[in-house]
């Protein structure tokens, strides 16, 4: 194994004083001192900072403590290469940020296939051109600098629209009870003309707020969802989500039929995920079913899976909006019958969601003949 790298290869770091931002970190894996000792020479006058490492393991030690802003990664060394290096550090959090050049004696176009597979960015071959390294880490750092810093700007726009949008629920809440409230006392005291426009007033402040409630919820989907798998029986799930919408099927004309078998329909998944998921289907078929019309919905075993299938009677999904139907914000040919809201999120967050819990969304319709939605969910492993 040899002797520690400190004891092999010494770089003096550049001085900083105090307050200054942290120098540019290049992590230089080489089993060649004299190689390092090169390398260092010539980056540490940009005022580099060089982490030394003789071999993989000693990189993947130092990266596990901290991860630099680039590493120059000698591709043929002993014990473990390049490649295997490259695909162990990219298991590491974070650094799928960190940019990796290659650095090989070998120039062999196979192997500058193998190291970008592995996750490299680019490639140098041995002996190098002194000008042409420190062009070739410049351009590396400063595109990393680049994502970094759309990343951040990416991060406090959501944030911002996240706060934003969170206030703007809670009045419209408050703002919409009080429609509510507004518009039954109306409705008793007679006034036709006011009546209308109170009910104007509640239904936009509906519309809107079912547009900021899914904004948010798309936006927590697209940073991650955190779930918490369970054993849930699905055609318990889709009872309950029917029983939301039983009202307004009522007052829209619509026939509600289920065929929810009893036994057999554990899946493995997050409650509250499940929820929004069937919430957003049945949804969206009470909205493009036209009065009169007739929703089926039923919750059966599928081979390792339960499947619920929702069948409306609305006009169905051209080619073109199948392309589209479960990208964010997609304006679909289809409109909701009754003048509900649609802010064409509701298919996007039941994607994303049902695929966090390993499961999979597809579509049968034909135009003008209705819709039918599946989600296929896995059971739960014994």
């Amino acid at each position: 194994m040899g002797l520690p790298v400190s004891d092999q290869v010494t770089l003096t770091p550049p001085q900083v004083p105090a307050g200054t931002p942290q120098p540019t970190r290049i992590l230089v894996v080489d089993d060649q001192p004299a190689n390092i000792q090169l390398v260092g020479s010539v980056l540490g006058k940009l005022e580099y900072e060089i982490i030394p490492a003789l071999d993989g393991p000693t990189a993947l030690k130092r990266l596990a403590n901290h991860l630099p802003d680039l590493i120059l990664l000698d591709l043929l060394m002993p014990e473990m290469d390049g490649c295997e290096v490259c695909r162990r550090l990219r298991e590491i959090p974070g650094s799928e940020n960190v940019p990796v050049i290659f650095l090989s004696a070998a120039d062999d176009k196979d192997l500058v296939v193998q190291a970008l597979k592995a996750g490299g960015v680019d490639y140098i071959t041995k002996p190098f051109n002194q000008a042409e390294l420190v062009l070739r880490v410049k351009t590396q750092l400063d595109l990393k600098s680049a994502r970094d810093r759309l990343k951040q700007l990416a991060e406090d726009r959501d944030e911002l629209l996240g706060m934003l949008a969170h206030d703007l629920k809670n009045h419209l809440g408050g703002m919409q009870m009080s429609s509510q409230l507004l518009h039954k006392r109306i409705e008793r005291l007679g006034d036709e003309r006011a009546a209308r426009l109170s009910e104007n007033i509640l239904r936009s402040g509906g519309q809107l707020l079912t547009f900021v409630k899914e904004f948010l919820t798309n936006a927590a989907a697209d940073h991650g969802v955190f779930l918490q798998p369970a054993t849930l029986n699905l055609s318990e799930a889709a009872a309950r989500a029917l029983q939301k919408y039983a009202e307004a099927a009522r007052s829209k004309q619509l026939v509600l039929e289920t065929r929810l078998a009893a036994e057999d329909t554990a899946v493995l998944a997050d409650a509250s995920a499940l929820d929004q998921v069937l919430d957003n289907l049945l949804s969206n078929a009470l909205k493009f079913t036209p009065p009169g019309g007739h929703i089926l919905v039923s919750v059966h075993p599928s081979g390792g899976q339960v499947e619920c299938r929702i069948q409306d009677d609305g006009p169905g999904f051209t080619a073109e909006d199948r392309v589209r139907m479960f990208r964010r914000y997609a304006r679909l040919s289809a409109r909701p019958t009754g003048g509900e809201p649609s802010s064409g999120l509701g298919l996007s967050i039941v994607l994303k969601l049902v695929q966090a819990m390993h499961g999979e969304v597809t579509c049968e319709s034909i135009p003008g003949q209705g819709a039918c939605l599946i989600i296929r969910l896995p059971r739960p492993t014994t």
